[in-house]
C-alpha cells in the first residue's frame, strides 16, 4: 500500500490481518489522494487535514516529495477539534509525536503516522519498504511485482483492499502459487460527541473517541473474500 497520512480504520484492519505490510514508497505520487492528507471532525463536519508539499507532482515518486512544514498549524487544528473528546489526553501525545517527527519527506511522515498508531493499538505486524527491501522488483509490472514481493517474503497469500477486485486476477496469482484475497470492511460506527455519525474519517477520529480495547474490536469488523 502507498503510505497514507493517518489513514482511515480500514487501512489498519488490513495491517491487523497480515503478517507483513509493505509500504510502496517508490511508486507514482497521486495528487489529491491520501498520501499527505486525511479528514477529521470539525464542528460536526468532515474537514481536511493537509500537509503542505513542495512542488508535488505525479511525475515524481512518493519518496521524492518534500514537505512545506505546516505541522504546527495541523497540531493546533487537531487539538481544537478534539480537546473535549473522551480519549484526548491519551491519544493526543501519539499524534503530537508523529507531527513532530524529524523528517522533510512526506513518505517518512506518513509511514510514521501508520507505524506509531499501529504501536499504540498493539499491532505486531512487520513493516517493510519497497524502495529498501524490494528495490530489485521495481521494474516489474503491477501484478508481477506483487507476486515477486510475495515470493521473496515466502508468503503464500496476498491480501488487498476490496477495490482491488477490478485490478487483479485470482488465477494469475494462483498460477504463481499465491492465494489472492480481498478484505471487505463492515460498517463501523461509534459515538462522536452528540452529532450524527460521520464515517470514513482519519484514524485520529477513531482514537479520540474509543479506547484501545474498543478499537481492537472495531479492527475485527471485516470479512475476507
Amino acid at each position: 500500500m502507498q503510505p497514507y497520512f493517518f489513514p482511515y480504520i480500514g487501512y489498519f484492519q488490513l495491517i491487523n490481518e497480515v503478517d507483513k505490510f509493505v509500504f510502496y514508497d517508490d511508486v507514482q505520487f497521486i495528487n489529491k489522494g491520501w498520501i499527505n492528507r486525511n479528514r477529521i471532525l470539525v464542528n460536526g463536519k468532515p474537514n481536511y487535514l493537509t500537509v503542505s508539499l513542495n512542488k508535488a507532482s505525479q511525475n515524481k515518486e512518493i519518496k521524492q516529495i518534500c514537505i512545506i512544514d505546516n505541522r504546527h498549524e495541523l497540531l493546533k487544528k487537531i487539538e481544537f477539534a478534539y480537546k473535549k473528546a473522551p480519549q484526548f489526553k491519551r491519544a493526543f501525545p501519539v499524534i503530537e509525536d508523529v507531527l513532530k517527527f524529524n523528517t522533510t519527506q512526506i513518505s517518512e511522515l506518513s509511514m510514521y503516522s501508520v507505524t506509531a498508531i499501529s504501536k499504540y493499538l498493539g499491532l505486531n505486524t512487520i513493516f517493510a519498504l519497497s524502495s529498501l527491501d524490494f528495490a530489485d522488483t521495481k521494474e516489474d509490472g503491477r501484478t508481477e511485482r506483487i507476486i515477486s514481493i510475495c515470493n521473496k517474503s515466502n508468503a503464500n497469500t496476498y491480501i488487498n483492499p476490496i477495490g482491488g477486485t477490478e485490478l487483479y486476477s485470482r488465477k494469475e496469482f494462483h498460477d504463481h502459487q499465491v492465494t489472492l484475497k480481498f478484505i471487505n470492511p463492515q460498517k463501523t460506527e461509534y459515538k462522536q460527541f452528540k452529532n450524527i455519525f460521520v464515517s470514513n474519517l482519519s484514524i485520529i477520529d477513531v482514537i479520540m473517541f474509543n479506547s484501545v480495547n474498543e478499537i481492537q474490536q472495531l479492527l475485527s469488523k471485516y470479512s475476507l473474500c
